[in-house]
C-alpha cells in the first residue's frame, strides 16, 4: 500500500476482492478530519457493510501520519457558540461508534502517528497494527476538553482504567513500545513489515466465517459495554449449529482444505 503524498481529498474507498480499504487522505495536514469526512465516512461505512462480498476493511492513513484527529477550529466553533446544538464532536462519536458496530472485522493500519480524536477511531477498530516509530497521544485535558462517554468507555474497557487515566488525564505522548505494551497496538512492526503484517491478518479474517465472526464481534463488544442482548446472543449460538458455515467448516476440517465460506 502506497503511502506516498498526494493531493488532499476526502476518504478514499479501495476494494480489492474481499478487502476494503479506506484511506484518509490530507496528508499535509496530518489526515486531520474536517466537517465534511465525517458523512463522507458514514456512507463509507454503509456501503462497505451492504456488500457481502467484502470481509474484512482496513483503515489508514496517507504520508507520515495516520491522523491528527478532528479540526480544532470546528471545537473552537462550538465552544463559542450561543446555541445548543450537535456539536462537531457528537457528529465525530457518531462515526466511531459506527465503525466500532461494523459488522465485519476491522483492521487500523497505523503508518504513523495517532492523536486526539482518532486515537479513539483507531481503537474502534478490532485490531491495531502499527510501525515501531509510531506515537499517540490524548490532549484533551490540555485543551480543557471532557471527551464523550462512549470514548471514554473504549478507553476503560479497551486498556484498563490506569491506562486510560494515564492517558486522559496526563495528555502525556506515549512510543509505539508503550502503545504495545499496554494493549493499545496488536502488533508492532518495522515499516517495512506493515503491508505484511496488515495482508496476513486482513488474509485470516477474510477467510473465516463472516456470519460467525460477525455475531462473535457483536456479542464481545456488547459484553465490554456490559449490556450483553443475552436472548440474542443465545439465538445466533443456536442458529449457527444447523447454519451452512459450520456444514462447510466441519466438512473443510475433515478434508484437510481451506473452508469456503
Amino acid at each position: 500500500m502506497s503511502d506516498s503524498v498526494e493531493a488532499a481529498s476526502a476518504p478514499l474507498l479501495e476494494i480489492n476482492g474481499a478487502r476494503a480499504t479506506i484511506r484518509l487522505n490530507r496528508p499535509k495536514h496530518l489526515n486531520r478530519l474536517q466537517t465534511e469526512d465525517l458523512g463522507d465516512l458514514m456512507k463509507l461505512f454503509d456501503r462497505i457493510e451492504a456488500d457481502p462480498a467484502i470481509r474484512v476493511l482496513v483503515l489508514t492513513g496517507t504520508g507520515r501520519a495516520f491522523s491528527a484527529g478532528y479540526d480544532l477550529n470546528s471545537v473552537a466553533d462550538r465552544a463559542t457558540s450561543a446555541r445548543e446544538e450537535q456539536s462537531a464532536g457528537s457528529a465525530f462519536e457518531v462515526v466511531v461508534n459506527r465503525l466500532e458496530d461494523l459488522g465485519v472485522p476491522t483492521i487500523c493500519r497505523l503508518n504513523g502517528g495517532v492523536y486526539g480524536g482518532s486515537t479513539d477511531l483507531a481503537l474502534a477498530c478490532d485490531f491495531r497494527i502499527g510501525i515501531d516509530s509510531a506515537e499517540m497521544f490524548m490532549p484533551a485535558a490540555r485543551l480543557g476538553l471532557h471527551y464523550y462517554r462512549s470514548g471514554l468507555q473504549r478507553y476503560v474497557t479497551r486498556l484498563g482504567v490506569d491506562n486510560a487515566k494515564k492517558l486522559f488525564l496526563t495528555a502525556q505522548k506515549i512510543t509505539a513500545p508503550e502503545m504495545l505494551r499496554i494493549g493499545y497496538l496488536t502488533a508492532m512492526v518495522p515499516v517495512e513489515a506493515l503491508d505484511e503484517e496488515v495482508d496476513r491478518l486482513a488474509a485470516i479474517l477474510a477467510g473465516n466465517a463472516p456470519q460467525a465472526m460477525r455475531g462473535m464481534k457483536r456479542a464481545i463488544n456488547e459484553f465490554a459495554r456490559g449490556k450483553l442482548d443475552e436472548e440474542a446472543c443465545d439465538r445466533r449460538h443456536r442458529e449457527s449449529m444447523r447454519g451452512a458455515e459450520i456444514k462447510e467448516g466441519i466438512k473443510a476440517f475433515a478434508e484437510k482444505r481451506p473452508p469456503r465460506f
